[in-house]
């Protein structure tokens, strides 16, 4: 089916809802926030009856996020969630759904996402793998759909825009990416503000976790595998909480002759258990293809998955998955 045509089954779904019930993956990124309100936004145009949902432990937000208005965000399902139509947003498969309930829900589901490896579990599907980012696809519905490009809308669709770009530098900024930041900047959103919001005013304690972070970076196989790793005493020690380690990997990407970026920490809310994030430099190693095989997920470039399986043998397999793609 061709991109158009999933787009017309989206258009049609959402203009048929009365009630419609948002969502997004776990551990939402900038990409799976911004979709999320802007969607959000759309729909009280349209004067639709929708509700975004999230759940309980993924408050508070990092840092970078709060300033986005999620108060209005439900914690808990709503009674009447068999009678709305359920959209999620950048969320590649099912088990990377926040919450159970929605695995066993009857509940009619629209799909919409970039992920290349989309499991297409939604009754109606739109999954635009060429995007760079969930955002976009969103901008295009709403383009479609004829609302105003609001400045809160803008300013939402923009943090997704240039977080999953990873600030208009990562291979999926492509022309399109460009045209929709202009048209986004046209409506009232200012860049800088924006880059303060997400990148600067960083607390104390995230620089000290970054601190030993490249205290204990490693190289392997001539440089091709950059990679570090944090501990729960590291973050104690610092002072510091899961969110300070955001964008530590991107450090790691920053090597000369790196081709795959790593950050592996120890997880302060589940002993023994490790998130390992993965970060290519550009097309000579898939890094979704290796998270894929620890039961994760994500982009060519930018991945992750979560283990029980202990450091040393995490950087064992990290490095034969990376040279069997060489």
């Amino acid at each position: 089916m061709s991109v158009v045509t999933e787009q017309q089954e989206v258009l049609d779904e959402i203009r048929a809802a009365d009630k419609l019930f948002l969502t997004t993956h776990e551990n939402p990124d900038g990409d799976a926030l911004g979709s999320l309100r802007a969607m959000q936004l759309i729909l009280e145009q349209l004067g639709k009856d929708s509700v975004m949902f999230m759940a309980r432990d993924e408050f508070p937000l990092p840092r970078e996020y709060g300033h986005m208005p999620f108060d209005d965000v439900l914690l808990e399902p709503p009674a009447d969630l068999k009678d709305r139509l359920v959209v999620f947003l950048d969320c590649g498969n099912m088990d990377r759904m926040p919450v159970d309930f929605l695995r066993s829900s009857d509940a009619r589901i629209v799909n919409i996402d970039h992920h290349h490896d989309n499991t297409r579990f939604g009754h109606v599907n739109l999954v635009v793998a060429e995007a760079s980012s969930t955002a976009e696809i969103v901008y295009a519905l709403a383009r479609e759909l004829e609302v105003e490009i609001t400045r809160p809308l803008a300013e939402a669709l923009y943090v997704a825009l240039v977080t999953d770009t990873g600030k208009f530098m990562f291979e999926n900024t492509t022309p399109a990416a460009h045209r929709m930041a202009a048209e986004l900047i046209k409506a009232g959103v200012q860049p800088q503000v924006i880059h303060r919001q997400l990148y600067e005013g960083l607390p104390f304690s995230r620089i000290q976790l970054l601190a030993r972070a490249l205290a204990k970076v490693q190289r392997f196989d001539g440089g091709a595998l950059t990679l570090t790793h944090l501990t729960r005493d590291d973050f104690a020690l610092s002072d510091a909480d899961e969110s300070d380690s955001e964008g530590i990997v991107d450090h790691m990407r920053q090597v000369e002759g790196t081709l795959v970026a790593c950050l592996v920490r120890e997880l302060v809310s589940a002993d023994g258990r490790r998130k390992v994030s993965l970060r290519a430099t550009d097309d000579r190693v898939d890094v979704s293809r290796i998270a894929r095989k620890f039961g994760g997920g994500g982009h060519r470039q930018a991945a992750g998955f979560t283990t029980d399986t202990e450091l040393h043998k995490v950087v064992e397999r990290l490095r034969s998955e990376v040279g069997a793609q060489l």
